[in-house]
Formats: structure tokens, C-alpha cells, sequence
């Protein structure tokens, strides 16, 4: 490996430890045992703004930690120190306090790219909607809420919204997982009790454990020596640059170009899903390897020429055509009737049926009336539009399917040897004696006969 990969061997340093290598005479797997009065004592001992309530339910966290899940909490060390100088310089920042910072660690174990059952996604765990309140970016090229800068900084900003609805800490901790909204709803039905022990049993199950969670994890980070918990080694951030990208840009061609592995810097880039930067981009602060910022300057214009000729076409189209996708689409939403069926709704929007599901979180095919959808549509399609949308691609369809003759509805993006390869001994020229069809035009929501029989 040349330059940068002669410093590191991935874009996270990796400092080998061995795990006893603090204390030699203790076995690896030795769990000591500490009684509830010790870990209580501990637990008073640190220092912070947000109350540290001890019982058994945080006691019982305590011991998922350190006795029950032991390699879960070595992982999480392990990634102490790649993280919490982003945030504790974030909170600062903010005027926050700085033991929030173990509330990542309970949303996401640390892990930059988790996303949970509920598309909540990030070291923070956002949801799209909350997280573009935030000014994070989400599509099908980039989700910021990946970003370990970006979303903290977010984070840092709705904890604080958070603590100013509610004046109380503890409060503003489930107010994140669950929403302000059941707080204040555990809040009347208490009584209007404003303490979190005091609603605890109104609240949502999940949040009921979120609290206990954060005052275990942050026990548990602060005497894990104490509890024969040493990483195997520690991640580190890198010496890092930017370089302001605004255009199409490949990243593994970049990469190739400065001989540098992809993975590394995909790893400072995390919030780059596909691997490239689309079309219309604008400054956007690419991060680089420090040592490299010398070498990206002085042959920029090249590196970005050819960074900008690879793959545009086949990500494009994918980014048109992969389920759930919303590239280049319009949002409209639409209120279940009675009747309706997720097909019926895709044909009358011309969209799949799979794209309804995954824009609305559906795994199956219930919906109920009232319910409102959100549906992506391609910019051609629109309320003052929809009538001469769905009239033109009726009229180029003028052949009508025979019995037992399969048909196919024309997605957005889709072109004749598109859907001739969709199907075995169709070539394009059967596709278009079967259709009428003079030219290689078709249209979204077009229907085409696919078989003879």
C-alpha cells in the first residue's frame, strides 16, 4: 500500500489492545461481582446535570451490560473514542450537558449506519421526517442522518428543543424516543405529575425502558474497568480534509485515481449511499485524507473530469427504479376511500405496488380507510395534469389484451429492451407488432400486451 495506506489500515485507526492488558492477572472472562448498595454508591458518584435515578429496573440494565451481553459492551467501547470527541464538542457547543453523549450509545450502539424496524436511521436513530426538520438531507443518493457531524449536530438541537418544552431532563430523554406528544399524554393522564418516575407507568412500553437504559449505559461506560471490560482495541478518528465537490462524482473512480481503498473513504463519507454524488450537486464537503489535500488541489480538474464520466447513466436509472425510491419524484398524498387496495392506488398513480409499501412503511397489503399515503410521482404528474397523463398513455395503448394474453404496465424509466429482457423469447420487435407500436416511445402507466396467448 502506498500514502495513505501506509498509515492506516482502513480509515479508522485501529489501536490493538489486548483485553487483560491493564491487568494481567485477571482472565479475560472473569465477571466480578458487585452487590446493589456498590453499584448504587457508584452510580451517586458521578457527576452531571441529568438525574441518575437507581432501582432495580436500571440495576437489571446493568447487569445486560456487564454480565449478560459482555461482547456487545466491548464493542461499544471500542468506539468511545471515535465518537464522543464529536460529541461532546457538539453538546459544548450547544451549552448541553456533556453525559448526553451516552445516549447515542442507546439508540445505536455507535453503529454510524444502523437502522432500526422503523427506518429510523443514524447514530441518532432520526426519522426522515423529524431528521429533515433538522436539516438532514435523505434520498436516494445521501442520508445525512448517517453523518456522525451532521446528525449530531441535529440531535444536539432537538434535545435542546426538547428540554425547553418540558424544563426537565429526564423528560426530554423520552420525549426523544417516544415524541413530545405521548409525554405530554402520560403527563395529563398522571395527573399532571412532571417527573419521569411519576408518568413512568403511562408511558409508551419502549420509553419506559429508554431512561434505565441511559443511566445504565452511562454506569456501565464510566466503571467498566471495574467490571473486567477493556476493549480489544479502540477505533480512532483519522486526520481528516474536505474538498468541495459540485457535480456528479464517482467515488471509486476517485479513489483508483489517488490509490486509495474505497472503503476508507467511504468511511469518512458515510452519509454517501450509493457511492457517487449525483447531478446538480453543490458544495458538497467531500472528506478527505489529510495527507492528500496537497496532491486533490493541484490535479483537480482532472481527478474530477474523470470522477464525473463513470456510472452516471446506470445509477441514474437505478435511482429511478429501485422500489421506493423518490429520485427526481413529486410527493402528493392521498387518503384511503373505501374499496381501494394498494394495487388499484399503484395503477391510478402509475407506480408499483412495492413502491407504496416501502414510501409508507407497509409490509403487507393492509390499509385502511382514511389512511393517508404517501405516494411519489414522476414531475409529469400532477392534480391539473392527471387526467391528460392517464388519457395519453390509454391512447397509445389502442390494442386491448385478448383472453389469456399477459400484459404489462410501463414503469417510470422503463424502455422496450428494458421489458423485452424481462421476459424469455420476447425480443423488442415481437413487443411492438403486439402493440402497434411505430416507434420506441412508450409512456409510464402504458399497457403492453407481452404474449400472444
Amino acid at each position: 500500500m502506498t500514502g495513505m495506506k501506509q498509515i492506516l489500515s482502513g480509515v479508522l485507526v485501529l489501536i490493538g489492545i489486548a483485553a487483560n492488558a491493564q491487568r494481567p492477572d485477571i482472565a479475560y472472562d472473569y465477571i466480578p461481582d458487585f452487590t446493589y448498595e456498590e453499584i448504587g454508591a457508584r452510580i451517586d458518584s458521578i457527576e452531571g446535570e441529568v438525574p441518575l435515578g437507581y432501582n432495580e429496573k436500571v440495576k437489571a440494565f446493568i447487569d445486560y451490560f456487564t454480565i449478560r451481553d459482555r461482547a456487545y459492551t466491548r464493542n461499544v467501547l471500542s468506539k468511545i473514542d471515535l465518537y464522543f470527541p464529536i460529541f461532546e464538542e457538539t453538546l459544548a457547543k450547544y451549552d448541553l450537558p456533556d453525559e448526553l453523549k451516552y445516549l447515542s450509545i442507546v439508540e445505536s450502539g455507535l453503529r454510524a449506519n444502523a437502522i432500526s424496524h422503523a427506518n429510523a436511521v443514524g447514530l441518532w436513530q432520526f426519522m426522515s421526517s423529524t431528521g429533515k426538520m433538522y436539516g438532514l438531507k435523505n434520498d436516494w443518493y445521501l442520508d445525512d442522518r448517517m453523518d456522525p457531524f451532521a446528525s449530531t449536530d441535529a440531535a444536539a438541537r432537538h434535545l435542546r428543543d426538547l428540554h425547553s418544552m418540558f424544563n426537565d431532563w429526564e423528560l426530554a430523554l423520552a420525549a426523544y424516543n417516544c415524541g413530545p406528544g405521548n409525554v405530554r399524554k402520560a403527563i395529563r393522564r398522571s395527573g399532571y405529575k412532571k417527573k419521569f418516575w411519576d408518568i413512568y407507568r403511562y408511558l409508551p412500553r419502549e420509553t419506559r425502558s429508554y431512561v434505565p437504559q441511559f443511566v445504565a449505559i452511562m454506569y456501565t461506560v464510566n466503571y467498566a474497568a471495574e467490571h473486567n471490560l477493556l476493549p480489544e482495541h479502540k477505533e480512532i478518528m483519522p486526520r481528516f480534509d474536505t474538498v468541495m465537490v459540485s457535480q456528479y462524482f464517482h467515488l471509486e473512480t476517485f479513489a483508483r485515481q489517488l490509490n486509495v481503498c474505497l472503503d476508507d473513504l467511504l468511511a469518512l463519507n458515510p452519509n454517501i449511499k450509493r457511492g457517487a454524488l449525483p447531478e446538480g450537486t453543490k458544495n458538497f464537503a467531500l472528506r478527505i485524507p489529510a495527507d492528500l489535500k496537497d496532491t486533490i488541489v493541484a490535479n483537480r480538474a482532472v481527478l474530477y473530469d474523470t470522477a464525473g464520466r463513470v456510472g452516471k447513466a446506470q445509477l441514474e436509472y437505478l435511482a429511478r427504479n429501485t422500489p421506493g425510491s423518490t429520485y427526481g419524484r413529486i410527493k402528493q398524498i392521498y387518503r384511503v376511500r373505501s374499496g381501494d387496495v394498494l394495487g388499484t392506488i399503484a395503477q391510478r398513480y402509475h407506480v408499483r405496488v412495492s413502491d407504496l409499501r416501502a414510501w409508507n412503511n407497509i409490509r403487507g397489503n393492509m390499509i385502511r380507510v382514511g389512511q393517508r399515503l404517501n405516494v411519489w410521482v414522476m414531475p409529469t404528474y400532477s392534480s391539473s395534469t392527471k387526467d391528460l397523463y392517464t388519457s395519453s398513455a390509454r391512447d397509445v395503448n389502442k390494442p386491448k389484451p385478448l383472453p389469456g394474453q399477459k400484459v404489462y404496465y410501463v414503469q417510470p424509466g422503463d424502455t422496450l429492451w428494458d421489458i423485452a429482457n424481462k421476459y424469455a423469447g420476447l425480443s423488442i420487435e415481437q413487443l411492438k407488432s403486439l402493440n402497434n407500436l411505430k416507434g420506441n416511445t412508450i409512456k409510464p402507466g402504458q399497457q403492453l400486451i407481452i404474449s400472444s396467448q
